[in-house]
């Protein structure tokens, strides 16, 4: 049986739940610090994480809540931007002090990959130092270095539902797209991997949970861990994981 030879990983909601404990409350953070009195709850920065990317979002947001916002000479692109490194540095901050966990199976299977000598690769619409910080805190700063490409934040000018960082990602790495395997919570994120393409695995969270996730091979609850079985939800070829409690190396390359 034909192997994958590359794994591509999200990050927000796949390597770890990020959103509700981490990049929410930096919003929040963020906002004070300039002076507004924005406060995203749960409920609306469900709605809000329809559109990818931190200062597209706050843009978003302004212009379709109309929030109370009194300066309007400001250059919108600019003033987003300094908000979003305020709020980066409020995520870092939390997750230096292990506000934030890898989802279940992730370390373990990170591991497993580099023990049978697959490559790694991140692509995501989060910063690079958002990524750079998660890895750092929950699997040490020598993890860094076993992703061979970390393709994150403006990388590419479009960012997911559209496909380019996938397609930069497989550009860099010298890679087709059958050869890859992606990793993804989200339905921004399956039309960006399958929109390259790409085979897909989903695994939901609380925030993605209801997404519409058609054109996935495989959609679970998580990886999995030993003693902790993971639940299958669906895909295309759900059928050849009846049984699976853990996905490993071996059981994804099913899907070749």
């Amino acid at each position: 049986m034909n192997s994958f030879e590359a794994y591509l990983f999200d990050v927000d909601g796949t390597l770890a739940d990020t959103e509700r404990d981490g990049h929410l409350v930096a919003f929040n953070k963020a906002f004070a610090d300039a002076g507004l009195s924005w406060n995203w709850s749960i409920e609306l920065y469900l709605e809000l994480l329809a559109v990818t990317g931190g200062k597209e979002r706050m843009l978003h947001y302004l212009e379709k809540y109309d929030p109370p916002f009194e300066d309007v000479s400001l250059d919108l692109e600019d003033y987003f931007a300094s908000i979003h490194a305020s709020k980066t540095d409020h995520f870092k901050d939390m997750v230096d002090q292990g506000a934030v966990a890898l989802r279940p199976g992730i370390e373990r299977f990170l591991n497993e990959a580099r023990a049978q000598k697959r490559r790694l690769a991140i692509s995501t619409t989060t910063t690079f130092g958002n990524v750079t910080a998660l890895l750092a805190n929950t699997l040490g700063k020598e993890s860094i270095d076993w992703f061979e490409l970390i393709a994150a934040g403006d990388i590419v000018a479009k960012k997911k539902p559209a496909p380019d960082v996938y397609h930069y990602t497989l550009k860099e790495m010298g890679l087709a797209a059958e050869q890859c395997l992606v990793f993804e919570d989200s339905r921004n994120g399956i039309l960006a991997s399958k929109g390259a393409n790409l085979t897909t695995v989903i695994t939901v969270n609380d925030f993605t949970s209801d997404h519409d996730f058609n054109g996935a091979e495989l959609i679970v609850s998580n990886l999995g861990e030993p003693g902790s079985a993971m639940q299958v939800i669906g895909g295309r070829q759900s059928q050849l994981f009846d049984g699976v409690s853990m996905l490993d190396v071996v059981t994804l390359d099913r899907l070749r």
